[in-house]
């Protein structure tokens, strides 16, 4: 068992660098032809995507029931770098997924989207430049009621109905 150091990544952090990003580049080009770091930026740190999800007859359920390493004051995952060394079930969100399984993307994600054909939201921190503002917007975990997985053990109990998941 690795103890992981825990990333220390901020969501100012995640778009500090972006003046270095062709501008609008997700309008130039499509999902495929992003490059990694572009990849990266086009995820706004709402961290809905590390909710836990349950499939009931078929449709994919958003609880309020998050990994144990997303903070939730932050969106971010707080082992980013190792997510997939230590949670076995953690997600890759890639084009395969986008794809594949648009439903298991909050009905927000960037990548969602632009896959399906949409615009990035107003509050998105690429359209703002301002990390902060997916929070502002309300369109985060930020302040939201939520459990850690370690917390819960019916997670039937703790689906959500929220308008953005």
């Amino acid at each position: 068992m690795h103890d992981w150091p825990k990333t220390s990544t901020t969501p100012e952090d995640r778009f500090k660098n972006t003046d270095s990003f062709e501008p609008e580049f997700w309008k130039k080009k499509s999902l495929s032809e992003l490059s990694k770091e572009e990849w990266e930026q086009l995820c706004d740190g709402c961290g809905k995507c590390c909710l836990n999800k349950i499939d009931i007859r078929g449709r994919v359920r958003f609880t309020n029931v998050r990994c144990r390493f997303l903070n939730p004051e932050t969106g971010l995952c707080q082992i980013y770098e190792h997510r997939f060394e230590k949670v076995s079930d953690c997600r890759d969100i890639d084009l395969n997924t986008v794809l594949t399984e648009p439903e298991i993307l909050p009905k927000t994600c960037a990548y969602r989207l632009l896959a399906e054909g949409e615009e990035l939201p107003s509050w998105h921190p690429l359209v703002t430049k301002n990390a902060d503002s997916v929070h502002q917007a309300d369109m985060s975990v930020k302040g939201r009621p939520l459990v850690s997985e370690t917390e819960v053990s019916d997670y039937e109990n703790n689906i959500v109905d929220w308008s953005d998941v």
